[in-house]
This record gives C-alpha cells, structure tokens and sequence, in this order.
C-alpha cells in the first residue's frame, strides 16, 4: 500500500466528515482503522481530537447501535442562504462572469470572507472559489452555467432584482455595478 499519507489537519478532518456521512462508524477505534486502511496514519487522540472539533457526536442508530454523525446546523443559527445573503449584501461589489467563470470584486481584504461563505453555502453550480486580497474567482458548474451563477450572486447581493441596492447597470468591463458606480 505505501507510506501512510500525510495531510494536514483541516484534510484529515475533510476526509473524517466524508467517512461519517458515507459509513456507520461505531467508534474511534473504527474510524481509526477506516482512516489507516485509506492510507492515513492517526493515534486515538488525534481521532478523537479531530471528532471533537467536527462538532461528531454518538446517536442511536436502528439496530441499537451507536454511530458518530456531525449534526446539522441548530435550527436557531441562521440557515446557509440567509448568512450567504448577508455576506454577499454586505462585502460584494461588482459580479462579471465569462463563461463558467465568475469574478467577484470586494473592498481590499474581503474577498477570503466571501469565499469561505460560498464554499459552505452549497450553492447550486458552484464548484468552488478562489480568492485574492480583493477579487473572488468562483468556478461555476456547466449546468446550470456562469450566468445563473453569476445572476444568483448578484441577487443575493442585492445587485440585480431590486434587493437592498438599486438595479444593475452593466458597464464596459463587463461587471454589473449597483446604479451609478463606474
């Protein structure tokens, strides 16, 4: 099989999150020996380390069991598209797409914040994001396309369809700007 792979925490815990939503995982010794016959080397602490920081808890499942599930979001935080809504309202500038590419312009510093928001979000299309100080390039799947993607973007940041910012204008570049920007 080879040398054990050596990833980073935040691979490690991606994997972890796949296993538990894909297998019945009934232990860490479990979870250990699925991750070493992956080819990742683990000790318990860091298995249980890593469960703890994914939020896993142990449920009964049919059977009487017991098996590790990252629970979803409590239904008192705000849901994915309303925290994306904000996001996007508040730090989005300009949306210009080409193709299945988007880009996203944001004041200087914003862009990283932007992309972690779409990346969790779940997006339709949205493959993933790239993000630079100020600019977010965002992969759009081919279906449905870069300008559905695009025209999601801007409505939710309230660019496009009345929203909190007046209707788009588009200009030479291509981006579309709230009214009377650029």
């Amino acid at each position: 099989m080879g040398e054990p792979k050596a990833l980073s925490k935040h691979q490690r815990q991606h994997r972890i999150a796949l296993l538990l939503s894909d297998v019945r995982v009934t232990s860490q010794a479990h979870l250990a020996e699925l991750l070493t016959g992956d080819g990742i080397d683990v000790n318990p602490s860091t298995v249980s380390r890593d469960l703890d920081e994914l939020g896993a808890v142990k449920v009964r499942i049919p059977g009487g069991d017991a098996a590790y599930v990252i629970p979803e979001l409590p239904r008192d935080q705000l849901a994915p598209v309303d925290h994306l809504r904000r996001v996007l309202g508040e730090w989005v500038v300009e949306v210009a797409r080409s193709g299945e590419l988007v880009v996203l312009a944001t004041p200087p510093g914003c862009a990283h914040v932007v992309g972690s928001a779409l990346d969790r979000s779940g997006l339709a299309g949205v493959l993933g994001t790239v993000a630079g100080d100020d600019t977010l390039l965002v992969i759009a799947a081919e279906d449905p396309g870069g300008a559905a993607v695009a025209g999601s973007i801007a409505e939710l940041a309230g660019l496009e369809g009345g929203g909190s910012r007046p209707g788009p204008t588009v200009n030479p570049t291509g981006f579309i700007a709230p009214t009377g920007r650029r």
